[in-house]
């Protein structure tokens, strides 16, 4: 059975973080490293401010090896 995940809310920068072939992250504004599996293309653009809700996705694996892999919710560019 699937455990209740929390959701997490921050604000971040989108940063493209060149490894592994390069993708896309969030750095948090409490400087923590995010890799989410499921941004949208909109929101892929280097130093685009944002606010985020996403649950962490311990049953998931990344070759990207940064940060704490994340699934969405909720996300919105900030000014």
């Amino acid at each position: 059975m699937p455990q209740k995940q929390d959701i997490i809310s921050e604000t971040g920068t989108v940063k493209y973080i060149d490894l592994e072939g390069g993708f896309y992250g969030i750095i948090s504004d409490s400087s923590k490293n995010y890799d989410p599996i499921n941004l949208s293309e909109e929101f892929k653009k280097d130093d685009l401010r944002v606010s985020f809700d996403a649950k962490i996705r311990e049953d998931r694996v990344s070759i990207h090896v940064w940060g704490t892999l994340i699934e969405i919710v909720r996300i919105e560019k900030l000014d």
